[in-house]
């Protein structure tokens, strides 16, 4: 893709060092790039952090919602790319996290690149099913689940103008995540990290750890207090543990 194209889907909020080892951050359900802003305030004197834009919002919501997951996959692998450069680490939150696994395949077999991590945050490993039909709701059934998993900017959710604007792409992406079927195939080759809420009512800690099955590599589970969105009362040990990895990549 042109650097034009590169740009809409990735985001560097801060200057890196040259040949720094890259991290890929990759939004939650109806999430957007800005999310990983923290990340790269806290990360990117060392490393290379580019958050993801999404199609159909914010800047990009012109752009027509992509509700197949490993559709959207394809749309961050051949816009990122080329991957022979610095060493590339993938992070991403809930159905961040499963879009992460399906990129890390594609980095695997088709650019025979091995990720030098997968973080994996917030959801249930790819071959642990469940029966989810939020995306089905209507509009306040919807926003329900939102509200109850507490990642929603409240001034979205206050601002009836803002949700209109913001409800097709947190619908596209609730599919996405929701109709994910899992493609059996080879392990990754990388190592993964997983963390997890013990009171996330989308993973348990068993769904969680279940991550292990699909790598050759290294795991880890990390458990922390909290719901679907425990990243952001654990920031700073949850960034202790990426920075780390990324050291030694």
């Amino acid at each position: 893709m042109t650097t034009t194209e590169q740009a809409l889907w990735g985001r560097r909020f801060h200057p890196a060092p040259g040949g720094a080892s890259r991290l890929i951050c990759l939004p939650h359900a109806g999430g957007s790039a800005p999310f990983f802003l923290p990340v790269s305030q806290k990360l990117s004197a060392r490393f290379d952090v580019v958050s993801v834009q999404y199609p159909g919002r914010q800047d990009r919501r012109h752009e027509p919602c992509v509700t197949d997951l490993v559709e959207l996959a394809r749309g961050v692998f051949e816009a990122l790319g080329p991957w022979d450069g610095p060493p590339v680490a993938l992070f991403g939150h809930s159905m961040g996290a499963s879009l992460g696994f399906e990129l890390a395949r594609l980095m695997e077999a088709e650019a025979g690149v091995k990720p030098a991590h997968l973080f994996v945050s917030g959801r249930k490993a790819p071959s642990m099913p469940r029966d989810e039909r939020v995306h089905l709701l209507n509009d306040a059934g919807l926003l329900a689940d939102v509200r109850r998993l507490g990642g929603a900017d409240p001034r979205i959710l206050g601002d009836e103008e803002l949700l209109r604007m913001a409800l097709p792409a947190i619908r596209a992406d609730y599919r996405a995540a929701e109709t994910y079927v899992y493609r059996p195939g080879p392990p990754l080759s990388c190592p993964i990290t997983a963390f997890t809420g013990d009171d996330d009512p989308k993973v348990t800690v068993e769904e969680a750890r279940a991550w292990s099955a699909h790598t050759t590599g290294a795991f880890e589970l990390n458990v922390f207090r909290g719901g679907h969105f425990f990243l952001a009362q654990h920031q700073a040990a949850i960034l202790e543990n990426i920075s780390g990895y990324l050291s030694l990549a």
